[in-house]
């Protein structure tokens, strides 16, 4: 009678619970991380129209920037141990919920301080979303399904920064700049609705909290919270105000960079010694890893360098709008999005290393392709090289995510998610801040060389300068207003080659760090994708 009853019972048991589809799941969750990615590249466009919205000057609106950036650092390292202590689907439907609501209220802000204060309400809930994806996605799948999952999320990771300029610019110019933060409102609903319904945290990892809870493993690590969250902060601030600030040259930038380097240095010994740290940088240890989160960082600092570069390049010198300008980003999104599943395919046939060399090497050569340009080059070249970087970036993100995985112990997968992600945040942040620089500093020097040749005993000057006043003398000018209108539009041109030189010269810098990538693979330890190593 009890085996009886048994035999019934198992059955009834399964069909109450529900087998979700894995790609209903990875959908679901890369939803919001798309949402959050493309929030931060539109309002990035939308910067000088917040700025005149509430009569503030656009250095003061850079800060709507630095506050997300600073928070989003500070928990991104923290959101493995978050899940943890809350639950991988509580503490994510809670980073959505909590972006959504700051998102209205970002729209909503009279002033700039409130303005500033909901981005960091915002950056903490969008710190949360691509860490806690990226876990769920490598606990969903089996290891011989998850290159499919990966090239799902690097669809979201490269066309959202691609979709943001264009649609931002689009936005602002046909309503306001508060849309900018309303349309993450039905997407947040949307998808916590989805995350409710489909979601659910692996048996795996809800019994490790409850050993962990038990064992009072999930105490709080008070100081090191203290330490990651001073460092990366001061970090951040670095980072985004340093050539505002002229870098070194400012005792702003010192202060928070000395607090920077201490706090960081302490946190490491501090994680590396505790028993159960809030960031577990011993993984670090394991080779594969340790040189996937380099991979990681490089790619962020030229796909985010890069993308910052160009529209700023193709809207100053150019001429273009912030919609044109972002449409030349859109054909190398594409080219992601239709060799994506090309490159799940490829994988097991071609190995790990090849794909990651080749597509570093392409990357390299599309970024001296740009630097090959000149001003009277047109959209077509510029969106090939778009697309030839698109076809460098295919081949890079599936086998990096499948290295990264490659050895760890599955109970690991939650706090490998925040470190790769971590690697990737701050590479972007770097990337940006040395196109930046780059820029300024080599417009500097491009203006300083071009102005010795600009004397009166240049003849092509005093050509130049001729020419002009006869084009303001016959617009009705006088012979000395011709001459004073001249000397400012010679000025206006050397200024403009200057910077076009200077972006030229980051181009091919970048594609120097692009190349640093390729070898580095073979310093990789072999696994076969889908095979024990990945299935740990």
């Amino acid at each position: 009678m009890s085996a009886a009853a048994t035999t019934v019972s198992v059955p009834y048991e399964a069909a109450t619970q529900p087998v979700i589809n894995p790609w209903v799941v990875a959908v679901v969750v890369t939803l919001a991380t798309f949402m959050e990615l493309l929030d931060t590249a539109i309002a990035n466009v939308a910067l000088p129209h917040i700025a005149g919205g509430l009569a503030v000057s656009y250095d003061e609106s850079t800060w709507v920037l630095t506050s997300y950036l600073v928070s989003n650092a500070v928990v991104l390292p923290l959101s493995a141990w978050l899940s943890r202590v809350f639950g991988r689907k509580r503490y994510y439907m809670a980073c959505v919920l909590l972006f959504t609501v700051s998102s209205l209220f970002c729209g909503l802000a009279p002033s700039l301080g409130l303005l500033i204060f909901f981005r960091v309400l915002q950056g903490v809930g969008g710190g949360g979303l691509a860490p806690v994806e990226q876990a769920i996605l490598v606990d969903t799948f089996p290891p011989n399904k998850r290159p499919a999952a990966f090239a799902l999320y690097s669809m979201a990771i490269v066309t959202a920064p691609a979709v943001g300029p264009p649609l931002g610019g689009w936005i602002t110019d046909s309503w306001s700049w508060r849309w900018v933060f309303f349309i993450n409102i039905p997407i947040g609903i949307l998808s916590l609705i989805l995350t409710k319904r489909l979601v659910s945290d692996p048996p795996e990892f809800t019994s490790q909290v409850q050993a962990a809870r038990r064992a009072g493993k999930l105490k709080i690590d008070g100081l090191g919270i203290l330490l990651i969250a001073l460092g990366f902060a001061c970090l951040e601030v670095v980072l985004d105000r340093g050539q505002t600030e002229d870098w070194f040259e400012s005792n702003f930038i010192l202060t928070f960079l000395s607090f920077a380097v201490v706090a960081l240095i302490i946190a490491a010994v501090w994680e590396w010694r505790h028993p159960d740290p809030v960031v577990e940088i011993r993984l670090l240890g394991e080779r594969n890893f340790a040189i996937a989160n380099f991979f990681y960082f490089l790619f962020g600092f030229t796909l985010f360098g890069s993308t910052v570069l160009i529209p700023q390049m193709l809207q100053s010198l150019y001429g273009y709008t912030a919609t044109n300008a972002g449409l030349v980003l859109g054909p190398g999104a594409m080219v992601i999005v239709v060799l994506a599943p090309v490159m799940v395919r490829l994988l097991p046939k071609v190995g790990v290393k090849p794909m990651i060399a080749v597509g570093y090497f392409i990357f390299a050569l599309s970024m001296w392709y740009y630097a090959s340009f000149d001003l009277g080059t047109d959209y077509k070249h510029e969106a090939l090289a778009r697309m030839v970087q698109g076809l460098g970036i295919a081949p890079l993100f599936i086998p990096v995510s499948q290295l990264a995985y490659s050895f760890l112990p599955k109970d690991k997968n939650n706090k490998a998610s925040s470190l790769t992600n971590l690697f990737r945040n701050q590479g972007a942040s770097f990337g940006i801040a040395f196109a930046t620089t780059v820029v300024a500093r080599r417009t500097q020097y491009h203006r300083s060389i071009l102005i010795a040749h600009a004397t009166p005993l240049s003849v092509r000057y005093q050509a130049v300068l001729t020419n002009l006043s006869a084009y303001f003398t016959q617009r009705g000018y006088s012979e000395t207003d011709a001459s004073v209108h001249a000397h400012a539009q010679f000025g206006r041109i050397l200024d403009q080659q200057a910077s076009f030189l200077a972006s030229l010269d980051c181009f091919w810098l970048l594609g120097c760090a692009c190349l640093i990538g390729a070898p580095l693979v073979f310093f990789t330890r072999k696994f076969r994708s889908g095979g024990p190593g990945a299935a740990h």
